[in-house]
């Protein structure tokens, strides 16, 4: 894994993501996304085996129910994105397209009109 694939795994998963743990996965995984959502997978998963509300009454309330839509909007972004260790990932794609003027060009006819 090289410095581009780690430094996105980090913005996508957080900086105080395990960097040995990432390294081990994507060994194992082989490319950046599928190392990310195995990450963001098993986060959900975890959130998802506890209570998503608490309410102790009169005391406190615990609503765990945002941190899972933002998991989720997190993994279909992941889903979405382009990894450095893709084609076209991390890198500008250049298009090529000819130029024509916005304006039509009249024909100059030193006879009149043919």
């Amino acid at each position: 894994m090289d410095a581009a694939v780690l430094a996105w795994l980090l913005a996508q998963l957080g900086p105080s993501t395990d960097q040995t743990d990432l390294q081990a996965r994507y060994a194992r995984l082989g490319t950046a996304r599928s190392v990310a959502l195995e990450v963001l997978y098993e986060r959900r998963a975890k959130l998802l085996a506890e209570p998503l509300q608490l309410t102790v009454n009169g005391v406190a309330t615990l609503d765990q129910s945002a941190n899972l839509s933002g998991l989720e909007r997190q993994i279909a972004s992941v889903e979405d994105a382009t990894a450095p260790d893709e084609p076209n990932g991390g890198g500008d794609t250049l298009i090529v397209a000819p130029l024509e003027s916005a304006h039509r060009r009249r024909r100059h006819y030193p006879y009149g009109r043919r």
